[in-house]
């Protein structure tokens, strides 16, 4: 009698996602909130993937994914923090914060 076992093939995990209306559309940890420009800064603020795992709830499978896929498509993700920057700096120009104004006032 000849035994035959059936191979199965595992679909490896996908760890980052795109989902056009969350977070802008840019990379991020699936099922999480983080983007991996975030965990990239993190990494270069002299934060461990360890550190950052056990800070954000990610496992250090999910850590080292934002990594790699960071310094596989870093021209793109640079170019992300870019648009953000600039983002950022019209909405600061538009909307001046009313709590600094205020500040200033009380300061003289």
């Amino acid at each position: 009698m000849v035994v035959r076992h059936a191979v199965v093939q595992k679909k490896p995990k996908t760890y980052i996602v795109r989902t056009p209306g969350v977070m802008g559309g840019r990379p991020r940890i699936d099922g999480h909130r983080i983007r991996v420009q975030d965990v990239a800064h993190w990494s270069k603020s002299g934060m461990s993937p360890d550190e950052i795992a056990n800070q954000f709830d990610l496992t250090l499978a999910e850590v080292h994914a934002a990594l790699s896929f960071y310094f596989d498509h870093i021209e793109e993700i640079r170019r992300d923090v870019e648009k953000d920057r600039k983002f950022v700096a019209t909405m600061k120009k538009r909307y001046p914060s009313k709590l600094e104004a205020k500040l200033k006032a009380l300061r003289g």
